[in-house]
């Protein structure tokens, strides 16, 4: 108690104490007594406040400039974003009306049929029909942030996401068991398309897609369900339903519509044509 009585009692150190009274007393403390001092002090203040003045009206001339610039690019986002969106307007009728020009020229051919399937099958054409609805999301206590490569960390918060790996094999454990046509989020799938992965984002054909993913297969219905729950692919998603809690839900429906891709370029590949054989050969 006597120590914590004379802490209380003596809270500045005495060799402090002492310090302060002997320079109060040589006249050291206080305000400065010359008029140099006096005037330097002021000369200081006044360019301190000049200073702070100075920033305070430059930043309010510069705020109404800074606004418009804003605005102005504002502006000219929602210009260029309008002026997108009606070139792929443009874009949908002028492939719609290429579309109708190329059945016309073949019905009156009379190759209508044939061409009609390799539309469906190279995703040049909406479809509809009977299929499965496959939506597969995320653990639900899965954070946003992750490694390159998920399950081969420990953490719960990286093994709950769905990869680009796992919609791969999901879209061909579905083309295995009878799909005709596939779409993940309304994206058309193709012979040429992709499923890449961007840091945590999936990409399909270079497209950014959000959880959950909802993938639409027509192609047999019941058929289609149970031939591709039985498959490696099948039981792969069930594994990662039971191991990492990621959320899977498959139906069976009656009426699917998948609109068409939007774009099927081939780059490379050439058809070939028939030539008449040589003499001398069969």
């Amino acid at each position: 108690m006597s120590l914590i009585t004379n802490v209380m009692d003596h809270s500045l150190d005495e060799g402090y104490a002492e310090a302060a009274a002997r320079k109060q007393a040589d006249g050291g403390g206080g305000m400065p007594k010359t008029l140099r001092a006096k005037l330097g002090l002021a000369g200081g203040l006044v360019l301190a406040a000049l200073v702070v003045t100075v920033g305070a009206a430059q930043a309010r001339v510069e705020a109404p400039v800074v606004a418009k610039e804003r605005e102005e690019l504002i502006d000219r986002i929602d210009r260029e974003t309008e002026a997108a969106d009606k070139l792929e307007d443009d874009i949908d009728a002028l492939r719609a009306d290429v579309s109708a020009r190329r059945g016309e020229a073949l019905r009156r051919s009379g190759q209508s049929d044939r061409t009609d399937l390799v539309g469906i099958l190279a995703g040049a054409v909406a479809v509809h029909g009977p299929g499965v609805k496959l939506v597969v999301n995320d653990a639900k206590d899965t954070s946003g942030s992750g490694d390159g490569d998920a399950r081969s960390t420990t953490g719960f918060s990286d093994t709950g996401r769905v990869r680009d790996r796992d919609m791969q094999r999901v879209v061909n454990g579905l083309w295995e068991s009878g799909a005709e046509a596939i779409s993940i989020n309304g994206q058309r799938l193709t012979a040429l398309s992709a499923i890449r992965a961007a840091g945590d984002a999936i990409l399909v054909d270079n497209r950014p897609l959000v959880p959950p993913y909802t993938v639409l297969a027509v192609g047999g219905g019941r058929e289609l369900s149970s031939r591709f729950q039985n498959s490696s692919d099948g039981l792969y998603l069930q594994a990662l339903q039971e191991s990492y809690d990621i959320r899977t839900a498959l139906s069976v429906e009656d009426e699917l519509r998948l609109p068409a891709a939007p774009s099927v370029i081939v780059r490379t590949a050439r058809p070939t044509t028939e030539t008449a054989p040589e003499k001398g050969t069969s």
